[in-house]
């Protein structure tokens, strides 16, 4: 199958998820068609077989996550585990979140940044965007922002954000690596991503992993551990750890990862009069980190 063929195959899984919200039928026929092109024990990406699938889904959020959020938000969390575990956000931030479905982390987000903050939902499939914007609605919330684009091409300028979360997306991606650099260019230096994902152990090979699961149930496209933090080295990151959680299928489990963008380069201490000026110095820096004026940018 051709990556252009997958990217297909998610999209209309996702657009009938969407559907499911409210049309459970829609859901069982996408599942029924992906399972004939790779059986699997976890035939549809996070929760969409008729039994509950306490791996993947709303199941992953607390009962007060539950009662911030309207009910369709809850009803189409498709996730693998809470990026709210990992993300730490505080007041004032603006988070991305990649492949925001109906929209439950980005309202999440918005709450816990506050009115000061914003939360983006970035996806490809319209049907979820228009209920994702249903949901927004519903919650009240106007510092919220859903916009229509690819994981691999995200529609925002260089340094937009503070903190880029995804749930059990990025394993769906046919270019991981276009991914990975997408969330470094969008951060801001000193920004951070909190992901949740399907990773499998190092030792399952990527055929391995195709035998244990479907491409569009997120098991057959998931990084091995040392290929998501070989990736995010190659894409600039630093402080990179992937913990496994809960597992998914044998050998396969729902992770948190967690990386940071670096700030720029400070000048020597002989060379800092001349490097730039004070309110750049204070920009390069972050906050805390050095004493005011002691630091330049290259």
């Amino acid at each position: 199958m051709t990556d252009t063929e997958l990217r297909e195959q998610v999209r209309a899984r996702y657009a009938a998820a969407a559907a499911a919200v409210t049309n459970r039928e829609a859901l069982s026929l996408v599942d029924a068609n992906s399972n004939r092109h790779r059986p699997s024990a976890n035939s549809s990406c996070c929760g969409g077989t008729d039994e509950v699938d306490t791996a993947f889904g709303a199941a992953l959020y607390s009962a007060d996550e539950h009662g911030e959020l309207p009910p369709e938000a809850v009803a189409a969390s498709l996730g693998c585990g809470n990026p709210m575990m990992v993300a730490e956000l505080h007041a004032g931030e603006r988070v991305l979140d990649l492949g925001s479905g109906g929209g439950i982390d980005v309202l999440l987000s918005a709450r816990r940044v506050g009115p000061t903050g914003f939360a983006y939902g970035v996806d490809m499939t319209d049907e979820m965007l228009a209920l994702a914007e249903q949901n927004k609605a519903k919650s009240g919330l106007t510092n919220v922002g859903f916009l229509r684009g690819t994981i691999e091409d995200v529609p925002l300028p260089d340094a937009a954000v503070d903190v880029v979360i995804s749930n059990c997306v990025i394993n769906l991606s046919t270019d991981k690596p276009a991914v990975l650099a997408e969330m470094f260019r969008v951060l801001k230096p000193g920004g951070r991503i909190g992901v949740s994902d399907i990773v499998s152990e190092d030792h399952l090979s990527p055929a391995d992993r195709a035998d244990r699961g479907s491409y569009v149930g997120c098991i057959a496209g998931a990084l091995s551990r040392s290929e998501y933090l070989d990736g995010l080295a190659a894409a600039g990151f630093v402080d990179a750890e992937v913990s496994f959680s809960h597992e998914a299928a044998p050998g396969m489990h729902s992770a948190l990862i967690r990386a940071t963008k670096p700030i720029a380069d400070c000048c020597p201490p002989e060379s800092q009069a001349s490097c730039c000026e004070p309110a750049d110095k204070a920009g390069c820096c972050s906050p805390g980190a050095h004493e005011a004026g002691t630091c330049g940018c290259r």
